[in-house]
């Protein structure tokens, strides 16, 4: 390891301060070096740039006489995955897991399989007399033993080079000594041993000593006294201290997972530490996910609502038939020749349609009012002339009694059909008034059918009664005409209604010689009220999406204060071989989940709320599900947390490793 002319400053303000001045220095495979200066003195920066967790300002850094200056942030982690070990004076374990997932970090990143990595973990923890302690957390171990954890992490992947930053300076005299002997016998089993310290005590246990004053070399000498301290030592000490050191194979042989492989298991990791860091802050996660949640099931709900509603008023609509044409008298609106004859339509045009193939039935039509008795009751009600297949075209349904037939229609019978509210103002104490006579005007008319109440708003009024009456007995006995107002067409269900609607009016108009007539396609009605419903379902998602934008700002926020809370681990995990991709994965996997557990909460509260709506038996609407709306709402609140965690996750890549370990 070979430094030229190293220079490292640092901006305060608007100057610099410089740290480190001209560092020439070279440390040789197998060394043990002390580092040592007084607070200030430049030895961690020094440090730092060895172990590449900072970058010169100035000069070079050669490693095996490869420069490290042009190396970019995923190369530099490479280096300290594959050759550095670190160990800190404040440990720098992860709070959320065991020692000897702690030590197996650095296995991780590198593709160690995940038996081996395992074993090997407890197998350095044992040799480090910490083989009880394998499953404890840092919190559960003292300070020593968080020293012998740090120890083994660095030798995981094999620590060619053990970098230690004053790795007794947080530790009792006991503990000191303890690590400082595991040190010296790394560095007889051949690790290079760089440790950087306060104290010419543990300096003096050095092979070589680097003092360091104001940022320059002010002396470099070896310790004539450490192989001779080596040579005295009493062959008891040796058992004692060789039941805390390592094993001593530096050289790994370990079978390295497939690039497919190591990926999947650096996800794997990612995720798990996710899921530890939501568990630990339950409620902020909560509080985070509400947008999402409420975003989810407003969509959800209303989408719901919309389809809901518009299979509803469809509903209503196939009570005036379904895929019918109604062809009516009278020239077009606004035409001139309108006012002089409105009388053009009549039974034969109907029969005339009625023989086309793609027609399931014809019912001709004509209205009038008149007053209508029972007894001493007497009302104005509107008279409907209908044909025997009225009750097909028009899907309207019988509460009782039966329909007009064809003899009905060529007899010119003298039977009526009425409806609800003619039951009612008729017959308010009768049951069945089935047989019952009214008097039509000056026309007796027996009762034959009840139609059920149509209360949907389309097709027969609402408010006055109706009756009902084949339409050649009203043409012969009510208006005394031969013509029709229109009539309803039922076309086949696989026949297009716009290509039937063109061929009927080609068909009258060549009748009649001019277009003399109008249709109205209920079709038409369908898609209108399809299109307006799902303008207003669209509209009012749209400002539910704001919701959710709103809930991934939050998002993005919260995320950002986590990063900011654990910057030291970030810090630990470059540290140890970390590339940027595996970091921000990290925090983009937690964004995601987020959003993914807030948008399934959303779209459970969703099926609340439509439950709890559809209860209450409204006819008006209910709740549909939309099997694309839930799918979308999935696949858009993991966009939310990509689009809204990538700003947070790309902020905690691009940290730079030395700060983020200097922040608690």
């Amino acid at each position: 390891m070979q430094l030229k002319g190293i220079i490292r400053e640092f901006p305060a303000g608007e100057q610099t301060i410089r740290i480190l001045h001209d560092i020439d220095l070279t440390i040789y495979q197998g060394e043990m070096v002390a580092i040592i200066g007084q607070s200030g003195s430049g030895k961690s920066t020094l440090m730092n740039i060895l172990g590449c967790l900072d970058k010169a300002t100035a000069g070079d850094y050669l490693i095996f006489g490869k420069s490290v200056k042009q190396l970019d942030a995923d190369e530099l982690a490479k280096l300290r995955r594959e050759h550095f070990g670190f160990i800190f004076q404040r440990y720098h374990l992860l709070g959320d897991i065991d020692a000897r997932d702690n030590v197996a970090v650095p296995a991780v990143y590198a593709g160690m399989d995940n038996k081996v990595r395992a074993q090997r973990a407890e197998q350095l923890l044992t040799d480090l007399g910490l083989g009880d302690k394998v499953h404890n957390r840092p919190s559960q171990l003292s300070g020593g033993q968080q020293q012998r954890v740090s120890v083994a992490r660095a030798l995981m992947n094999g620590g060619d080079v053990i970098l230690a930053d004053e790795p007794t300076g947080a530790l009792d005299s006991k503990s000191g000594k303890d690590v400082l002997q595991i040190l010296n016998n790394l560095n007889k089993q051949g690790h290079t041993v760089i440790m950087v310290t306060h104290d010419p005590s543990i300096a003096e246990q050095a092979e070589r000593v680097i003092e360091l004053k104001d940022g320059r070399i002010i002396a470099d000498y070896r310790n004539d006294n450490f192989r001779a301290e080596e040579s005295t030592e009493t062959s008891a000490s040796k058992e004692t201290t060789q039941a805390d050191s390592p094993s001593p194979s530096r050289t790994l042989h370990h079978k390295q997972k497939s690039r497919l492989g190591s990926l999947i298991d650096r996800l794997s990791e990612a995720f798990r530490m996710s899921v530890l860091a939501m568990r630990a802050h339950k409620m902020r996660t909560l509080l985070t996910m509400l947008g999402i949640i409420i975003g989810i099931a407003s969509v959800v709900s209303v989408v719901g609502l919309g389809q809901g509603s518009q299979q509803q008023i469809l509903s209503n609509i196939s009570s005036l038939g379904t895929n019918t044409i109604t062809v009516i008298d009278g020239y077009p609106y606004g035409d001139p020749r309108r006012r002089y004859n409105d009388d053009n339509l009549t039974p034969d045009d109907a029969k005339a349609v009625a023989d086309q193939p793609y027609v399931v039935s014809v019912s001709p039509q004509l209205d009038a009012s008149a007053s209508v008795r029972y007894r001493n009751v007497q009302e104005s009600s509107s008279i409907s002339g209908v044909g025997s297949d009225y009750l097909e075209v028009t899907g309207e349904k019988l509460a009782m009694g039966q329909g007009f037939d064809e003899q009905s229609i060529s007899l010119r019978m003298q039977d009526v059909i009425i409806d609800d509210n003619a039951k009612t103002t008729f017959f308010p104490e009768l049951e069945n008034p089935i047989g019952e006579v009214l008097l039509i005007g000056n026309v007796p008319g027996r009762v034959i059918g009840v139609l059920e109440p149509n209360d949907n708003g389309f097709g027969r009024s609402s408010d006055s009664p109706t009756i009902y009456m084949p339409y050649t007995t009203m043409m012969s006995r009510i208006v005394g005409g031969d013509t029709i107002d229109r009539f309803v067409v039922l076309i086949d269900n696989q026949i297009s209604t716009s290509a039937a609607e063109s061929a009927i009016s080609e068909l009258i108009e060549g009748r009649h010689g001019a277009d003399d007539f109008r249709t109205r396609n209920s079709d038409s009605i369908r898609q209108t009220i399809e299109s307006t419903t799902n303008t207003m379902t669209l509209l009012i998602s749209s400002i539910a999406i704001i919701s959710l934008v709103v809930g991934g700002i939050g998002v993005m926020n919260i995320m950002l204060v986590s990063v900011t809370e654990r910057t030291n681990e970030i810090g630990v995990r470059m540290a140890v071989g970390a590339r940027q991709s595996d970091i921000m994965q990290q925090f983009l996997i937690e964004a995601v989940l987020v959003c993914i557990l807030g948008g399934g909460l959303g779209i459970l509260l969703a099926f609340m709320i439509g439950e709890g709506i559809n209860s209450l038996g409204s006819d008006s609407f209910s709740v549909i599900y939309s099997p694309t709306s839930i799918i979308a709402a999935f696949i858009c609140s993991t966009l939310i947390g990509i689009i809204f965690g990538f700003l947070p996750a790309r902020n905690a890549a691009k940290l730079n490793p030395v700060e983020a370990l200097s922040r608690d």
